[in-house]
């Protein structure tokens, strides 16, 4: 097994990376900041947690999220409806965002996720696997669903007093999905998929 190091996040110490019990963590030696810590079943959970977010990205995806209900009109409304509003009001740069962090780097996440980790767990290596990781890590910060969640909420409350709203599943699915997502972040233990990397 090669040698791996880690750098301190907050003195730039670097430390050899060694083998740590489950639930265990490890501190710098100068200034005792955590530097990495090992979670239990760490590459089950986010696997599980991974194939339950493919479903519901499905489900948010192919099911009305809203119903709007005015005297006998209804209109409903999907996940890309406001972003098609959007690009069609003139904001296609804002239409774009809204596109790349609701929709494409959380289904890119997942899929890559599922790329990664189902080998894994079938004790096979795919081409490829430690870049895509590298891309994988890179895309976190970019997954912004809930703040999509926020905009939709508070249109809610806005439409209320002028029409009925129905809840639709999708809204449902996205709102379990955040969830998903943020439990994927906490459970993922990147230095036990590098180490399972390695082994192949």
């Amino acid at each position: 097994m090669k040698s791996r190091y880690i750098a301190c996040h907050e003195c730039d110490l670097l430390h050899h990376v060694r083998e740590i019990p489950d639930g265990g963590s490890a501190r710098c030696m100068r200034c005792d900041a955590l530097l990495y810590r090992r979670k239990d079943n760490s590459i089950d959970q986010v696997l599980a947690l991974t194939i339950a977010g493919l479903i519901l990205f499905v489900l948010a995806n192919a099911f009305p999220m809203l119903t709007m209900r005015l005297d006998a009109n209804f209109q409903e409304t999907t996940l890309l409806t406001g972003m098609q509003q959007l690009w069609n009001q003139g904001l296609p740069g804002l239409a774009g965002l809204v596109f790349l962090t609701t929709e494409l780097v959380p289904l890119a996440k997942l899929l890559l996720l599922a790329y990664i980790l189902i080998p894994i767990r079938m004790g096979i290596l795919p081409p490829a696997t430690g870049k895509v990781f590298r891309l994988v890590l890179a895309l976190q910060p970019w997954a912004m669903m809930e703040v999509f969640m926020l905009g939709v909420l508070v249109a809610m409350v806005k439409l209320a007093s002028t029409a009925e709203i129905i809840v639709g599943l999708a809204l449902y699915a996205f709102g379990f999905l955040i969830l998903i997502l943020a439990g994927i972040s906490s459970s993922l233990d990147p230095n036990e998929v590098w180490k399972r990397l390695e082994a192949r």
